[in-house]
């Protein structure tokens, strides 16, 4: 069996592929050497009311955001097209196909289908059965890829599961605090609910999509906040970043808490004060 450097990823059971595969998740993304999204024979140019089918369209957009090598064929090659903007069709005793997308290169034709294109780090073969050669082809250059930098910052703190235990070691820290103690025990009564608002603030702040909506003004409003509090939060949240990612990794994460930090500081004044 090929091995490649780094889990290679598919949205659906495949078996035989030559190499080990996992399911894909959003989480995995980051560290995957690359995604395939085989044929399932699932729709593709109607969607409405398949929330699995709008799952999965994410998570290709999330591969191809990340430029992680994508190898589709089939329906597969239709959700990529999709995600590309293209214009799918309703396939005719066949699967649904994409038409080619805007600055996409087609290799092969079958009549009016583009059966193979390439766009940025997709592949796609409109056919149900993926050619061997294809295969082979892409193993190949998942075997001679250089290391990919991180997609986002997010993705240097170490992604969201990364982030939510600092987050939950940070608010250890604060609970236990004389200072920041009081607040959070007046004002958080349910913590998992809490950890988890938190955390996906955090995500959307790092580049990790719409997990969060909301004002940060507006949530930090009557708490009764001054500026010896903001200094002590962004002092302890510092120090949890650091201790559980590293200074490297932290430094996305801290940068961004201390530009918030100085906003809040800025927009409440008098009654958080300005952040030095």
């Amino acid at each position: 069996m090929t091995s490649v450097p780094l889990p290679l990823l598919t949205t659906s059971p495949l078996s035989g592929f030559g190499v080990e595969v996992v399911m894909a998740s959003s989480a995995a993304l980051p560290g995957a050497a690359g995604l395939l999204v085989p044929h399932d024979g699932e729709p593709v140019a109607d969607v409405r009311d398949r929330p699995d089918r709008w799952a999965l369209l994410t998570l290709l957009a999330g591969a191809v955001r990340r430029r992680v090598p994508v190898l589709a064929w089939g329906s597969g090659a239709a959700l990529a097209g999709r995600v590309l903007g293209a214009r799918v069709r309703p396939g005719e005793g066949a699967a649904d196909w994409a038409e080619a997308p805007r600055g996409a290169t087609v290799e092969r034709w079958q009549g009016e289908v583009p059966l193979l294109w390439r766009a940025g780090p997709v592949t796609a073969w409109a056919g149900e059965t993926l050619p061997e050669d294809l295969r082979s082809e892409f193993l190949a250059r998942l075997m001679q890829a250089e290391p990919r930098a991180p997609g986002s910052p997010l993705e240097v703190v170490g992604g969201e599961a990364v982030l939510r235990t600092m987050l939950a070691d940070f608010y250890a820290r604060a609970r236990a605090d004389t200072l920041l103690g009081p607040v959070f025990a007046a004002h958080v009564q349910d913590w998992e609910t809490h950890l988890d608002r938190v955390t996906a603030f955090w995500v959307t702040m790092l580049g990790g999509g719409p997990a969060w909506r909301g004002n940060l003004n507006s949530v930090h409003a009557g708490l009764g906040l001054r500026g010896t509090h903001l200094r002590r939060w962004l002092a302890l949240f510092r120090e949890a970043a650091e201790d559980c990612l590293g200074p490297e990794a932290a430094a996305p994460l801290t940068a961004r808490a201390e530009a918030m930090g100085h906003r809040l500081g800025q927009r409440n004044a008098p009654h958080v004060g300005r952040v030095p």
